[in-house]
């Protein structure tokens, strides 16, 4: 079965959870995330949670059969999460549906969240016409769908948001779902909201929690790193450290603008120019005034080839380069900061060559 993004603004769509295998895809890496997180967090029965990566599919696809239909090492229960990129992870869900149809027994619940994939994808269309398996497509979101999203979490968490508050969470967390939910978690932490007892929030909460930082705290920082100069970044990484930037929420920023411009090379190709675009396909974009000119220099900058001769763009390394640096910076909280500052560094030198 399909469904859309519009489906997960308030939670599971209707039928989800009867699906063993989940496939969420599309530019938007944080809704397909938070998407998947919200499918893992409904299950009946969710149990231990067991990661595997892309890349290990593809070199052994019987791999995630293995994983899916062995017992966790206390005997409950467990769930598969995926992270892949394009179709890593294709050959292997193949090989669970055939083992499964042959009888090899009841496979734990698959979740693949796949970057630079789409639903037209061979593995979505390996799963959309069945019955057991959900795909989902997720495109980088408005204000108005983050803002639905953020007052659907609040009335989650017990928390009634008044005025533009859910506006001023969804433009905090720059449009991230997750980052979003984080705030929400907070404030209702804060308030002492809960779902038996709601509790109102205000603007004054939201600020008392919120980090000292300015709203668009993450793009010099991007722009610098992403653009390839050189000269900056070194500043901008202290910078980080002053204002107590999140390491976590940098690498975020980085994966929304990596997924913007792979989304704007869908559009007009690795050798279209963001210049003729007109306003409001640029709008649709997200390619906005104040950074259409950065935008448009890092374009240039990571759809030029790899390597010489290679027919793989710079971006195609980039991004699950990211996904990487995600992990490692969740795995590795206490050297978090120092992991970035050196990724950050090699990123941008690699925009910066020539």
């Amino acid at each position: 079965m399909k469904a859309t993004q519009k489906d997960f603004l308030r939670g599971a769509p209707a039928g989800a959870l009867q699906c063993r295998i989940f496939f969420f895809c599309g530019p938007d890496e944080a809704g397909a995330s938070a998407a998947a997180q919200r499918i893992a967090e409904a299950l009946p029965d969710a149990g231990e949670r067991v990661e595997l990566a892309g890349a290990d599919l593809r070199r052994d696809p019987a791999l995630l059969g293995d994983e899916a239909r062995s017992t966790s090492l206390f005997g409950g229960s467990r769930h598969i999460w995926v992270r892949a990129s394009g179709d890593d992870a294709h050959d292997a869900l193949q090989f669970l549906i055939e083992t499964a149809e042959a009888g090899a027994g009841e496979a734990a619940p698959v979740l693949v969240v796949a970057t630079s994939a789409t639903d037209k994808s061979r593995t979505a269309k390996l799963l959309e016409k069945r019955k057991d398996a959900l795909v989902a497509m997720f495109h980088p979101p408005d204000l108005s769908a983050v803002s639905q999203a953020v007052r659907g979490m609040a009335d989650a968490a017990g928390l009634r948001l008044g005025g533009d508050l859910a506006e001023r969470i969804a433009r905090a967390a720059g449009l991230d779902v997750r980052l979003a939910q984080s705030e929400v978690t907070k404030l209702a932490l804060y308030c002492d909201a809960d779902p038996q007892a709601p509790r109102p929030a205000t603007p004054e909460d939201h600020a008392a929690i919120g980090a000292a930082t300015e709203e668009d705290g993450f793009a010099p920082l991007v722009n610098a790193v992403l653009g390839g100069e050189l000269g900056k970044i070194a500043g901008e990484i202290r910078r980080m450290r002053e204002l107590g930037l999140n390491p976590v929420g940098v690498a975020l920023a980085l994966e929304r603008r990596a997924a913007q411009l792979a989304q704007i090379a869908a559009k007009i190709g690795t050798n279209g120019r963001i210049p003729s675009l007109g306003q409001g396909e640029k709008m649709q974009l997200g390619i906005f005034f104040r950074e259409e000119r950065a935008i448009t220099h890092q374009f240039e900058r990571w759809m030029m080839p790899a390597a010489r001769g290679s027919r793989e763009t710079r971006l195609d390394r980039l991004i699950p380069r990211l996904t990487a640096l995600h992990r490692s910076l969740l795995a590795n909280s206490q050297s978090a900061e120092l992991l970035l500052a050196q990724e950050l560094a090699e990123i941008g030198r690699f925009a910066a060559k020539r």
